[in-house]
C-alpha cells in the first residue's frame, strides 16, 4: 500500500495542505510547533478515523473550523503502482465521521482500516512495554485483524455477548438461564479470538527476535510471552465454569481473551523494568517492524510507517539500524525530525529520500 496524494484540511494548524508525487520515503522536518507531526496525525486519521495523539475532535479540528477534512489516493503497491483508491474523512467538532471510500459512503470503520493498514512509531508506543494490557491486545488484534478476515466478527460477537453477560451478573438476582445462554456464545467467540491470537503469535515471536537480534545483539536472552487471559491448561468453557461462582460475586466476567497480555522479557525480567530508555525504544521499534515484516514476508498487504521523531532517544548507530530494517521491509513510510540530516546521515539510500519542510503550519517539497 502507499499514499501518493495527501489533502488536509483544518487539521490542528495545517489549515490547507496538498501534496502529490509522494515517494516510498517521506521526510518531514522543521521546527517544533512546525506542522511536520500533523501530517503523520492527518495520515492516521485517514486511515484509522481517529488521530493517535487525541480522542477529542475539538483538539484536533484547526481552531474556528467546524470540522477537519482528509484526503488520500491509495495505490496498492508501496511506490504509487496499481489502480488508485480515494479516501476521504470528514471529522465534526460533535465528533461525527463521515468516510468515503472510492466515492461511496463506508459503512463501517474497519472498510478505512482495510484499505491503508497503518503502523505507529512515536512517543506513546512505550505503551507497548509501560502501559497497560490493553496497549498490548490492541497492537496484537491489529495484526490478527489484517490477517485473518473472521477475526472482526467473532471479535464483535464476543465484545456483545460479555457486556450482556455482566449486565446479568451485576443484578441483584442473577438468572442462571440467562447467563447461560450468553455464556454459551461467549465461549464459542472467546475460543475463535483466543485461537486467531495464538496462531498469529507463532509467527510474530520468531519474526521480532530475528529483527531484534539485528537491532540489539546483546539481549541474547529475549522472550516475547503471550498470556491468554485463563489457565492455558484449561478450556475457556472450563474456566468460565470455575469461575462463574466468583463472576457472581464480582459482577464481571474476570477470564477470558479480555485479559489476555503479551510481555517482553530479558532473562525471565520484564524488559520495562530493566532496560534502558533507548534500549526500550528498540524493543518497540522491533515490536512494530516485527508486524510490518510478517506482512510483507506471507505475501498480505504491506503496511505504511509513520515515524515520529526516529532519533530521538536513539544514537547513530541503532538510528541505521532501524533505518536499514524500514528499508530492506519496502514498505512506505512517513518520517518526522528536526533537521532534515538526522535521517540522511543515517538512511541507507538517502537520495530517494522524498523532503518537506514545515514552517508555520505550511508544507513545502524541497528539491535533492
Amino acid at each position: 500500500m502507499s499514499l501518493t496524494q495527501l489533502n488536509i484540511h483544518a487539521v490542528r494548524n495545517l489549515r490547507e495542505v496538498k501534496l502529490t508525487g509522494l515517494g516510498r520515503v517521506n521526510v518531514f522536518y522543521g521546527a517544533n510547533g512546525s506542522g511536520k507531526t500533523s501530517v503523520l496525525e492527518a495520515i492516521h486519521l485517514l486511515g484509522m478515523a481517529r488521530s493517535f495523539r487525541s480522542t477529542s475532535a475539538r483538539t484536533l479540528i484547526t481552531h474556528g473550523q467546524e470540522s477537519c477534512t482528509v484526503f488520500g489516493a491509495v495505490h496498492a503497491g508501496s511506490r504509487g503502482e496499481g489502480a488508485a483508491v480515494g479516501l476521504g474523512i470528514q471529522r465534526q467538532l460533535t465528533g461525527e465521521a463521515n468516510i468515503k471510500i472510492g466515492g461511496s459512503p463506508a459503512k463501517a470503520v474497519s472498510e478505512l482500516i482495510e484499505q491503508l493498514p497503518l503502523l505507529v512509531i512515536n512517543a506513546d508506543s512505550f505503551d507497548l512495554l509501560n502501559g497497560p494490557p490493553r496497549s498490548r491486545r490492541q497492537y496484537l488484534d491489529w495484526g490478527v485483524f489484517h490477517v485473518e478476515h473472521a477475526f472482526l466478527s467473532q471479535w464483535q460477537r464476543f465484545q456483545r455477548c460479555i457486556k450482556q453477560r455482566n449486565n446479568l451478573l451485576r443484578r441483584d438476582k442473577i438468572a442462571d438461564v440467562e447467563v447461560a445462554s450468553w455464556t454459551r456464545d461467549l465461549i464459542a467467540s472467546g475460543t475463535a479470538i483466543d485461537r486467531f491470537r495464538q496462531a498469529y503469535f507463532q509467527r510474530l515471536a520468531p519474526c521480532f527476535k530475528t529483527i531484534m537480534a539485528s537491532l540489539v545483539p546483546e539481549l541474547e536472552n529475549l522472550e516475547l510471552r503471550y498470556r491468554q487471559g485463563w489457565d492455558k491448561h484449561q478450556s475457556y468453557e472450563e474456566a468460565l465454569n470455575n469461575s462463574y461462582s466468583a463472576d457472581c460475586d464480582r459482577g464481571y466476567t474476570h477470564v477470558g481473551p479480555q485479559r489476555a497480555d503479551m510481555r517482553v522479557t530479558v532473562d525471565g525480567y520484564s524488559a520495562a523494568d530493566t532496560l534502558s530508555r533507548g534500549q526500550q525504544k528498540l524493543l518497540v521499534c522491533g515490536l512494530k517492524l516485527a508486524q510490518g515484516r510478517l506482512m510483507a514476508d506471507n505475501g498480505w498487504e504491506k503496511c505504511v510507517y509513520l515515524v515520529d521523531d526516529l532519533p530521538s532517544e536513539l544514537d547513530k548507530v541503532h538510528s541505521e539500524l532501524v533505518a536499514k530494517e524500514l528499508e530492506a521491509m519496502g514498505a512506505q513510510v512517513f518520517i518526522t525530525c528536526v533537521n532534515r540530516q538526522d535521517i540522511e546521515s543515517v538512511w541507507p539510500t538517502p537520495a530517494e529520500l522524498s523532503m518537506f519542510h514545515g514552517e508555520h503550519g505550511s508544507i513545502a517539497p524541497v528539491a535533492g
